[in-house]
C-alpha cells in the first residue's frame, strides 16, 4: 500500500521527497515549509531538525536530482557497454521521453530562474550539475568518434534546453516534436564532418 510505505519512511526522506515533488510542480518560491511539512505528514520542528533552512532543503533536493541524473548516465553505459554512439542515441531517446512526459522542464534550470541571488547556495549545485552533464555528453560525443565533440555536445544541450522551454510555453505539440529528428540529424552531420 503506497500510503503505508509513505507512513513508514523516515521523516527526512518524506520531507525531501515531498519537497522535490512540490518544488517541481509549483516552483521553489511557490511552496513554503508549512505546505511541505503538512504534505509530508510532519511538522516544522522535524523539518528544521533535518535541514537548517529552506535553502538547505532546496540544495538537498537539487543534489537528489543530480544523483538521479547520474544514474541515467550509468544506465546508458550498462545498456550499451563501451558503445558510446549507442549511448549517445540512448541520450537522445531519454531526452525525447522526458519532453513527452514532463511539461515542467528542468528542475535545475527552473531553480536557476527562481533563485536569482548569485550567492544562493543552490546556484553552485546547479552549476556543478550542468557542467557535469555537459562533460558526460562531451565524453559520449568524443567516444563516438565525433571530431568536434564539444561543439556537438553544446549544440545538443542547447537544443534540448530549448525544446524543454518550448514544451512549457507552447505545449508538447509545438516545435519540440522535432527534437529527435533534429538531434539525430546533428549527430549524422557531425559524424560526417569527422569522416570527411
Amino acid at each position: 500500500m503506497t500510503d503505508g510505505v509513505v507512513e513508514r519512511s523516515r521523516p527526512r526522506d518524506r520531507i525531501l521527497e515531498t519537497a522535490r515533488d512540490m518544488f517541481h510542480k509549483h516552483g521553489i518560491k511557490g511552496v513554503g515549509v508549512d505546505a511541505i511539512t503538512e504534505a509530508a505528514g510532519t511538522n516544522k520542528m522535524t523539518l528544521y531538525r533535518h535541514f537548517e533552512s529552506k535553502d538547505e532543503l532546496i540544495v538537498e533536493c537539487l543534489r537528489a536530482n543530480a544523483a538521479k541524473a547520474g544514474a541515467m548516465w550509468d544506465a546508458f553505459e550498462a545498456e550499451f557497454p563501451g558503445d558510446k554512439l549507442a549511448q549517445l542515441h540512448a541520450w537522445v531517446g531519454k531526452a525525447a521521453a522526458m519532453l513527452n512526459t514532463d511539461g515542467r522542464g528542468c528542475d535545475m534550470a527552473n531553480a536557476a530562474a527562481e533563485l536569482t541571488e548569485p550567492d544562493h547556495p543552490a546556484r553552485l549545485v546547479i552549476k556543478e550539475l550542468k557542467e557535469a552533464q555537459r562533460e558526460r555528453l562531451v565524453t559520449l560525443c568524443r567516444g563516438a568518434g565525433i571530431g568536434q565533440a564539444e561543439l556537438l555536445a553544446d549544440t545538443l544541450s542547447l537544443l534540448f534546453e530549448g525544446a524543454r522551454v518550448s514544451v512549457q510555453t507552447v505545449g508538447a505539440e509545438g516545435p519540440s516534436t522535432q527534437f529527435v529528428r533534429m538531434a539525430e540529424g546533428l549527430i549524422v552531420s557531425f559524424r560526417g564532418t569527422a569522416a570527411g
